[in-house]
């Protein structure tokens, strides 16, 4: 078995690891510190990540992020994740394209469906991306994927009114 990394920054004790946890929001950050506190009172290292529900391997990773970074590195991190696909100014001629609406003439459609505008970031941008993608950016844009009825543009409202008098209820 290997030599276990001793705790060198001293800054803090146990109580004042215990003091933090009984402040700390974040229930993982108080599960660390309780950890560090055992260990500083000197349970074994085993113990300490066995009863804070954590592998010895992972206290020993927290003890080395706590002696490089103190109290803030034990918060857990987030990635980034992934690069957007498209640049700021493509999502705003996106956004610009399904606010003008689709030319029937042109496009072959009469109203934007996330498939329609999926196969349109395609030709225009070269990104390939899965309908789902187009309405999670809708989303983000806060735009509705919801459309109102769509009506025959020969339609005639006075024979409608018309039928709707003399249709028995």
């Amino acid at each position: 078995m290997g030599q276990s990394i001793a705790i060198t920054r001293t800054e803090h004790s146990a109580c004042d690891f215990r003091r933090l946890a009984s402040r700390e929001k974040d229930g993982q950050v108080v599960r660390r510190l309780l950890a560090l506190a055992m260990v500083l009172e000197g349970r074994s290292r085993g113990d300490a990540a066995r009863m804070n529900g954590m592998d010895r391997q992972t206290l020993r990773d927290w003890v080395h992020r706590y002696n490089a970074d103190g109290v803030p590195g034990l918060v857990s991190r987030v990635g980034a994740g992934p690069a957007p696909v498209l640049t700021e100014a493509e999502m705003a001629e996106l956004r610009a394209l399904v606010v003008n609406g689709p030319d029937p003439a042109i496009d072959d459609v009469v109203r934007w469906r996330c498939i329609d505008l999926r196969d349109k970031v395609a030709q225009r941008y070269a990104v390939y991306v899965h309908k789902r993608t187009v309405a999670k950016w809708l989303g983000k844009m806060e735009m509705t994927r919801l459309q109102p009825r769509p009506f025959h543009p020969k339609k005639d409202a006075a024979a409608q009114e018309a039928f709707k008098k003399t249709s028995a209820n």
